[in-house]
């Protein structure tokens, strides 16, 4: 494990303050504010409808359109009233049994003629009083048997009886003399007679007895009777008997008006139909309109206001919660990656406020148009994809408030399942996103994802479209993916060049041989070439092992050395068959030279347009390096000569800046490692572990960490990292504890110098291994004077 020696790297180290504005907390601020009002503002069109300033009176200065279905209460009515009217008058058939009237007065005519102890002229006044009675009675019998069974309601009731009793019939006085002289044998013939010519003349409606009655005579005189006087008492029995059947019944009249008035549907002014035209007249009724649906200026309603503000910050405060939350520094502290999203989000919800614009009440389904997946995918590409599932989750819910046209829902469920849907297949597709061609193939996810969440919608909720405006909706969300895919391709190169970022595909492509600096690098100076290489393994292995981006440090490695094309000779691992030039010169031009080559290098990336991260990484790699090995060399050159010496260690420094990033310092490490391991001739595993320790901790004494966020953690983790990868790479060239124990006539791992170098070599040798600065063990074995097969691998 590394032992801390430098307190400013602690485990729990925090990232460096840095000045400018792109580390400033008040523009970091000022950004979360602008993306709250860009919410507010995006989301106020569909929520906020546009209020009017106009006077009864007065003419409209232009056409008024109605923001949302409103309710037109005075056609509402209209229709109601045209409803009520088309009720007709109810009128219940209600039969109160006439044929048993009629037979139980027959019943009393038989009793009473049967009595011989009553007189005649009794019997006729008994007959006057009992027969109307008789009709009475029944009558009121069956009202009261329905009041109280409820068979008919009170106010039918008291229809029934009224009628009936204003319809009654009167017998004419010399009836009551023929019933009188009536014989058992007469009665007994007029029962069924009678029975019948009720039940046939009552069989009908009749809301008028009179009717009725004018029909008794014809059915009689056609019945068996023989006798005339029993055929004219018949008759007048019969029309007794006969009641209206037909009552009109108010109470469920009215529950019929009432019933039609509440299924009356209510007339609404449809979304974007014009309620005022320009140069209409205001007038009072289109006023109050207006007025009850929050349309004027002068009805002042914050409420509306206060809630779009709320949400607006809800998703602002879930975007906050999760960089707070973020392990990604870079995405944490600086404020460009927040600004890029901000922008992202910006872009994503204008274009859902363009396509919201070509809606209307009739072509809803336009809505399925928007791009809905753009945002996550630039985010995804661009930033961090754990950044892309909270950016799909707050631009659906956005998007259906946007989209929406319901006026009695805020969110629109289409819309948001649908934007999801396609953001998660997006993100799905872009995990492993290494070429432009990804691109395409997510819009496509998109494009099948889409019109098949629309199918589902259209299943799941019968009836909500026809299947001509499925098939459109469909259509429509399958064009969302293939012009996601235009956008994202043509906003890919605008992000990448305004904010300096590396997408993934963009390293790709700069990793290509075929790259103009690469190709340089490669037929220029391969034996540069190929230690870029070896570094670009050493460095990713070592990103990923602590969540670093290890893309960025291999394509970073393969030109970190690019500087080093200006003078190939001066390196060593470019002298074939040649003499090392820093044997003759003076060892503070070497210097220069050597530092030169990380400043060429920056100029020459800038030069060929290359990203800011990738000439970061060529500036940084060696920081503030200490070059010990020309240090020590001018200060034996000035004790030979006997003079003071007129320089200092400062002298023999790179420039720096020191690595600002992970990623600049991982691949300085991997580049001091893999020249150390290069200069050893047979390394054990316990040599390359001790050696990548101890450049570590070197810098790490050297303060080269100090301005970039490496924690001690990290660096252990990196350790070990390297040491199974150089293990890996070397694996042939290894030599393990048992292979090496009898080998003690000279030191292990260390190249045995020629004499002819006078002990150089062994000092350089130990400069490459255990130098105190990043860079030496690259730069010693650079210009290193060795010249035998081994130390030029």
């Amino acid at each position: 494990m590394l032992q801390a020696h430098h307190s400013g790297n602690g485990s729990e180290k925090t990232p460096v303050q840095k000045a400018g504005w792109k580390y400033s907390i008040g523009v970091r601020v000022i950004i979360f504010i602008c993306l709250g009002v860009l919410f507010y503002f995006g989301m106020s069109g569909s929520v906020l409808p546009e209020k009017f300033d106009i006077e009864v009176g007065h003419k409209s200065e232009k056409d008024i359109v109605s923001p949302k279905q409103i309710e037109d209460k005075k056609a509402t009515l209209k229709a109601q009233e045209e409803a009520v009217e088309a009720i007709s008058p109810i009128y219940p058939i209600v039969s109160i049994r006439q044929e048993k009237l009629i037979d139980d007065i027959f019943s009393r005519i038989e009793d009473i003629n049967k009595d011989d102890l009553i007189s005649f002229s009794e019997k006729v006044d008994l007959f006057r009083r009992v027969i109307p009675q008789m009709f009475e009675d029944h009558v009121s019998k069956f009202v009261r048997d329905s009041r109280n069974n409820d068979t008919y309601s009170a106010t039918l009731l008291d229809e029934i009886a009224k009628r009936v009793s204003e319809q009654a019939y009167q017998i004419p006085e010399e009836t009551y003399i023929k019933i009188a002289r009536l014989t058992p044998e007469d009665v007994q013939e007029m029962r069924p007679v009678g029975r019948e010519i009720v039940g046939k003349l009552m069989s009908d409606s009749v809301l008028d007895a009179s009717g009725a009655r004018t029909k008794v005579a014809e059915h009689v005189n056609a019945s068996s009777l023989s006798k005339r006087s029993s055929r004219e008492v018949v008759q007048e029995l019969v029309r007794l008997s006969i009641t209206p059947n037909k009552f009109f019944d108010a109470e469920a009249t009215q529950l019929a008006k009432d019933e039609a008035r509440e299924k009356t549907p209510v007339v609404y002014i449809k979304q974007g139909d014009v309620i005022v035209k320009r140069g209409q007249v205001i007038t009072q009724e289109t006023y109050d309109l207006l007025k009850a649906n929050d349309l004027l200026k002068t009805e002042v309603n914050l409420w509306p206001q206060f809630g779009l503000l709320v949400l607006s910050l809800l998703f602002t405060f879930a975007i906050y919660m999760y960089i707070r939350q973020n392990s990604l520094h870079r995405f944490k502290y600086n404020n460009t990656q927040l600004l890029m999203l901000a922008l992202i989000f910006g872009i994503e919800i204008v274009l859902y406020t363009i396509v919201a614009a070509a809606q209307s009440a009739t072509v809803h389904y336009v809505g399925f148009l928007a791009p809905a997946a753009l945002g996550v995918i630039l985010v995804t590409l661009l930033l961090d994809v754990s950044a892309a599932y909270v950016s799909a989750i707050v631009l659906s819910l956005a998007g259906s408030i946007i989209l929406n046209r319901q006026q009695d829902i805020l969110f629109d469920f289409n819309y948001g399942l649908l934007s999801l849907v396609v953001s998660f297949a997006a993100i799905f597709a872009l995990s492993r996103a290494s070429q432009r061609s990804t691109i395409i193939k997510s819009c496509m996810m998109v494009c099948i994802f889409g019109a098949g969440s629309v199918f589902v919608l259209s299943i799941l909720q019968d009836g909500l479209m026809t299947s001509r405006e499925t098939l459109f909706a469909a259509g429509f969300a399958f064009a969302s993916g293939l012009v996601t895919a235009v956008l994202v391709l043509g906003l890919m190169p605008f992000f990448e060049a305004t904010f300096g970022i590396l997408s993934a595909l963009k390293l790709v492509e700069l990793s290509s041989p075929n790259q103009p600096l690469l190709r340089k690098l490669l037929t220029e100076t391969p034996g540069t070439y190929h230690h870029s290489v070896m570094v670009g393994n050493l460095a990713e292995q070592a990103a990923e092992a602590i969540g670093a981006n290890g893309l960025l440090c291999r394509v970073g490695a393969f030109y970190h050395d690019i500087g080093k094309t200006k003078r190939p000779s001066y390196f060593i691992e470019n002298q074939t068959n040649m003499d090392n030039p820093h044997d003759f010169i003076d060892p503070d031009l070497s210097a220069s030279i050597i530092t030169a080559h990380a400043r060429d290098g920056a100029e020459m990336l800038k030069e060929y347009k290359i990203p800011k991260p990738i000439r970061d990484i060529a500036e940084q790699h060696h920081g503030t390096s200490f070059l010990k090995f020309f240090y020590f060399k001018a200060l034996k050159l000035a004790e030979q000569e006997g003079v003071e010496p007129s320089f200092t260690e400062d002298d023999f420094r790179y420039p720096g800046p020191k690595a600002q990033s992970k990623e600049a310092a991982i691949v300085g490490i991997a580049d001091s490692v893999e020249a150390a391991v290069r200069s050893l001739r047979h390394p054990t595993v316990d040599q390359i572990e001790s050696m990548i320790q101890k450049i570590i901790r070197d810098k790490l004494e050297d303060n080269q960490f100090n301005e970039c966020d490496l924690t001690m953690r990290e660096l252990d983790s990196i350790a070990h990292s390297l040491k199974e990868t150089v293990m890996g790479i070397f694996h042939s060239r290894i030599e393990y504890p048992d292979m090496v124990k009898d080998k003690a006539s000279k030191p292990q791992g260390i190249q045995e110098p020629k004499p002819s170098q006078q002990g150089t070599a062994q000092s350089k040798s130990q400069d490459n291994v255990y130098s105190v600065s990043s860079s030496a063990p690259s730069e010693a074995s650079d210009i290193s004077e060795k010249k035998d097969s081994n130390s030029k691998e």
